[in-house]
């Protein structure tokens, strides 16, 4: 058998899909971030009208369908406040394509990628496969990122730094001062700030704002997707959003590795953004419940659990040997030390069920604790 790239050797499969494969068809999953609501209405029959009137039988653009990507814009527009070019969107296989693209084109081989630690297990996946080097940053108290660490963080060899807000693992929301410190980083530091913004509208207290609003320069490159505002995990479709030339960039990278983004997702995605936001809104109450539910039971079990303000994560910290036993009762968490060293002793849990099963699995986590003390 014939070798291979050293830059797959040095990567393993995400602790999350471990965890997720691993587990029993009766466990309580609360492993994987995939919110249990449907795709709204309006966006399914988007796509299936797409197909069945052949509009989705072929290639699309290579950025996307200009529909879709003056939806976007709209919705840059709407929500944060920033004049977007429909030309400088690329609509792309999810946030996950998003971000490797961006890693592919704006990191060298050798290059230092800052990424939060605790973060998401991609950062530093896909900064390796680019050639570069992830550097983890960790976290205040409360979870979030401090634009301090980061300024402290950058060298010669720092090409880019991630934030993640609201974030996944934590579900921290950096403050607007944050984001305006991050845009101020890229701009005097001269690195590009990438901005992953995919669970932007799940939000329960505090305001997202976006680097890219304060940005002197163009610095500042966006993810986004619709797998989290709208419930389309399983359509894969997400963008990026950054100037003309970055995108040109970017775009050498997806036309060879992608092509084009699935073409009825892209008009189910373009049906979701421009249609009624009442799905989103729902959903983001329903969460908050669950959220406060959860909250008032790691208290109870006396489990310190920083405050997430936004997504549908929760990164309690827990005692040695808690997950293990929560697992072995049938409830799944994810080990915090799969989203960085900094995560160790923390377990992350997913909210994204429903409120009697969320109840179900808070009963065995009580057991486990009182097993575990």
């Amino acid at each position: 058998m014939s070798g291979f790239s050293s830059r797959v050797e040095q990567m393993s499969i995400s602790g999350i899909r471990e965890v997720f494969e691993a587990a029993g068809e009766d466990a309580i999953n609360l492993g994987l971030g995939q919110p249990d609501f449907p795709t709204p209405a309006h966006a399914r029959e988007a796509a299936v009208a797409a197909i069945e009137n052949g509009d989705a039988d072929e290639y699309t653009s290579n950025k996307g369908t200009r529909a879709l990507r003056e939806a976007i814009a709209a919705k840059h527009d709407r929500d944060n406040d920033l004049d977007v070019d429909p030309g400088n969107v690329i609509a792309t296989a999810g946030g996950s394509e998003a971000l490797h693209i961006a890693m592919e084109a704006h990191v060298e081989a050798g290059d230092e990628v800052l990424v939060p630690d605790p973060g998401f297990v991609s950062y530093d996946a896909l900064t390796r496969l680019a050639g570069g080097q992830p550097k983890p940053v960790g976290l205040r108290p409360d979870l979030t990122l401090d634009p301090g660490a980061v300024e402290d963080a950058i060298t010669d060899d720092t090409a880019v730094f991630v934030v993640n807000s609201p974030a996944n693992p934590t579900g921290a929301v950096q403050s607007p001062e944050d984001m305006r410190e991050f845009a101020r980083i890229a701009d005097e530091h001269d690195v590009v700030c990438l901005s992953d913004e995919v669970y932007e509208h799940m939000i329960f207290e505090g305001d997202h704002r976006s680097p890219a609003e304060f940005a002197e320069t163009d610095n500042v490159i966006i993810v986004h997707a619709c797998s989290k505002t709208y419930s389309m995990t399983g359509w894969r479709l997400g963008w990026v959003t950054a100037s003309h030339e970055r995108t040109e960039r970017m775009l050498r990278v997806h036309q060879y590795v992608q092509a084009c983004a699935s073409a009825p997702a892209q008009y189910a995605a373009e049906a979701a953004l421009s249609g009624p936001q009442t799905p989103v809104e729902e959903m983001v109450t329903a969460f908050e419940r669950r959220r406060d539910l959860l909250l008032d039971a790691f208290a109870e079990m006396g489990l310190d659990c920083p405050t997430p303000q936004g997504a549908f994560y929760a990164m309690p910290r827990v005692p040695e040997g808690w997950i293990d036993e929560v697992i072995d009762r049938g409830v799944v968490v994810v080990p915090g030390e799969a989203f960085g060293a900094g995560g160790a002793g923390s377990a992350r849990l997913s909210y994204a069920t429903d409120i009697e099963t969320l109840e179900a699995a808070v009963d065995i986590m009580h057991e486990a604790t009182a097993a575990v003390r």
